[in-house]
């Protein structure tokens, strides 16, 4: 059979790779590529392969670099089925309705038609079906296809597929040791292995770390009466975020101060949380077995509505104000560095990946003045960054989970890394575990013996 990469190879974001052989295609994830737009340039390219060929698609997770092509997917002709895991179904379509506006004011502002309308995104989810964890769905000449928690957010998962008495692994995105959800299912038997690497030359700072170190930025920012600015993606991190200061809050570790959830997108995506207890990790479910509302705690505040959103400039120092997007590449948290980059009390602290080109990741580099509304905007606020809260696995624990499966496992392919990344992680699979390791590049077509 055929392994195809066509996104997120050697960059991070655009996941799409399929599976072709045996009178069977299948394709894992069809995401935007992403950097400067949320929606960038490369996405209004056609497709390098005829969508209609396709069987079925299975989605990973909901990040935007894994959903945000199968609206323009299913208008290029696919007609297969779509699965994923139920909070992914959720969640994706409160994505994907939220990202028409934003592909729309993106299409305007360069002069040509949105990629897709919302017709398409209801087309795809006439075809999207969810199914839990573990389940397998079988295909013509005994593909076996299911879900394997990931443990990266809510509903993430990676596939595996069985074969010929042969097993090939799509990791998706991997989580690290995350305060909601469980860790990576452990895997056995694996044969080919297709793995994220975003963090694969990094290491993270573990849970306790991080959460001291959030704590000091309050406790600093607090001190000089400004505001701390967070610019944060709607799935996970927001829910994390939330859960933390919780927890300072209750145990007394740090002032009641006011705290803005300033995304209507999530605001939506807490409740699916909420709703969704049942695949957080044992620790978290017995919490809120014992009364404890994880996302709920004085002076919190969620402004879904745009004059709210407005009016807390008004509301004095000191304040924390968690708005998206994550990479300050667009939404609400615009309005807020404009207001408080200038100010030396402030803080804009980083919890996640900032992708090259994006205003967070010049911001991330020490940038002086940004532009931001057609406004040249002056840098004097504190800009920090806390790794920990990435979703991602870093370079040891991904070594850690390939290291799991290295007896049986005959061929890695390094994905969704900035391209040093990939290759050095690559490097250190072949040196450590002695693995054949290889990092494809977009368009690279690979047979296998599966």
């Amino acid at each position: 059979m055929k392994l195809k990469f066509y996104g997120a190879a050697g960059e991070v974001t655009g996941s799409n790779h399929i599976l072709e052989g045996d009178g069977v295609s299948i394709m894992i994830d069809c995401g935007f590529f992403q950097g400067v737009k949320v929606c960038d340039d490369k996405n209004n390219e056609p497709f390098p392969y005829n969508p209609a060929t396709i069987d079925a698609l299975f989605v990973t997770h909901a990040h935007l670099d894994h959903v945000g092509r199968i609206p323009k997917l299913m208008n290029e002709g696919f007609k297969g089925k779509i699965y994923s895991t139920p909070p992914t179904r959720e969640i994706a379509k409160l994505m994907l309705e939220d990202t028409l506006r934003v592909i729309a004011r993106e299409a305007k502002a360069d002069g040509h038609e949105p990629l897709y309308h919302e017709d398409a995104v209801q087309k795809a989810f006439d075809h999207w079906e969810a199914i839990p964890y573990d389940k397998e769905i079988v295909f013509k000449d005994d593909l076996r296809v299911k879900f394997r928690d990931a443990g990266h957010i809510l509903g993430s998962a990676m596939v595996e597929m069985d074969h010929n008495g042969k097993r090939l692994i799509f990791s998706g995105d991997l989580g690290a040791s995350s305060v909601l959800m469980p860790d990576s299912a452990l895997l056995s038997n694996v044969d080919y292995l297709v793995m994220e690497a975003v963090y694969g030359d990094r290491l993270h700072e573990d849970l306790a770390e991080r959460a001291n170190n959030f704590r000091k930025v309050i406790e600093e920012t607090i001190a000089r009466g400004g505001a701390l600015v967070i610019p944060a993606f709607s799935i996970e991190r927001t829910q994390d975020l939330l859960f933390e200061l919780n927890e300072m809050i209750e145990n007394n570790l740090i002032p009641e101060i006011p705290v803005f959830v300033d995304s209507p997108l999530a605001i939506r995506v807490t409740k699916v949380f909420s709703g969704s207890k049942d695949y957080f990790n044992k620790e978290i479910q017995d919490t809120i077995k014992g009364g404890d509302d994880i996302f709920k705690f004085p002076k919190l505040r969620f402004t879904e509505r745009s004059q709210d959103s407005i009016a807390i400039k008004d509301v004095p120092n000191p304040k924390i104000i968690i708005a998206g997007s994550g990479m300050s590449n667009g939404g609400r948290v615009l309005h807020h560095e404009r207001n408080y980059l200038p100010d030396p009390k402030s803080t804009l602290l980083l919890v996640g990946y900032q992708a090259v080109g994006t205003m967070g990741r010049m911001l991330q580099e020490g940038i002086k003045s940004v532009r931001i509304f057609d406004e040249d905007v002056p840098v004097r606020a504190k800009v920090a960054t806390i790794q920990g809260y990435s979703a991602h696995k870093d370079m040891n624990a991904l070594l850690e989970f390939v290291t799991e499966m290295q007896d049986s496992l005959k061929k890695v392919f390094v994905v969704h890394a900035e391209l040093g990344a990939g290759l050095f992680f690559a490097q250190r699979v072949r040196d450590y575990l002695g693995v054949d390791t290889r990092v494809p590049k977009s368009g690279d077509v690979v047979e296998i013996d599966f």
